[in-house]
């Protein structure tokens, strides 16, 4: 059981990790975005 878990948890980490470029990516043009629709809204 516990062995189960931990390649489970291995596995999960692993995907996120492989992920986790675009997703950090994709959040940063995201925030960027709404920052200039802000100062749009400002002006």
């Amino acid at each position: 059981m516990k062995k189960w878990m931990s390649m489970m948890l291995i596995a999960l980490f692993s995907a996120a990790a492989l992920s986790g470029c675009n997703t950090v990516g994709g959040a940063g043009e995201d925030i960027s975005e709404g920052g200039q629709s802000i100062q749009d809204a400002a002006n």
